[in-house]
């Protein structure tokens, strides 16, 4: 029917029934370590299958509570706690205390700097030169 699975249209008919139009909207939830174990303990409890727990409680996927059953069972209660999606965000500069004017930690941290600037310069001098050897060597020809 329409390219759409019968389990599928089980899953929307038993959402229908029990929260109506609003059942059908998807909705994109974080839900929280103990809504997930109280999902699990009612389904447990009440014998139910996993499309009617789903329709229950108004999860989009069936799928999602195997995931938390198989995530509890195999890694324990910490598996089920959300994570934070995406990169980490950059630890800011201002968080690190800049050393003491005249301290031994700002002494070296200077030294460091410098002395990374010289090598920098004599790369770039040894740059300069090689380009002007390219140069003269081209124009002889």
């Amino acid at each position: 029917m329409f390219g759409i699975s019968k389990s599928t249209i089980k899953k929307w008919v038993l959402q229908y029934q029990y929260h109506g139009g609003k059942g059908l909207i998807k909705s994109y939830t974080n839900y929280t370590v103990q809504f997930k174990l109280d999902v699990l303990q009612y389904m447990n409890e009440q014998g139910t299958s996993l499309y009617e727990t789903a329709a229950i409680f108004n999860i989009p996927s069936p799928s999602t509570i195997i995931t938390w059953k198989v995530k509890l069972e195999t890694k324990g209660l910490d598996a089920l706690k959300v994570k934070k999606k995406g990169r980490p965000s950059m630890e800011k500069e201002s968080k690190k205390l800049a050393p003491v004017e005249g301290s031994v930690e700002a002494l070296q941290a200077k030294i460091e700097r410098l002395e990374m600037e010289n090598a920098y310069l004599k790369k770039l001098n040894a740059l300069v030169q090689m380009q002007e050897k390219l140069q003269t060597k081209s124009k002889r020809k």
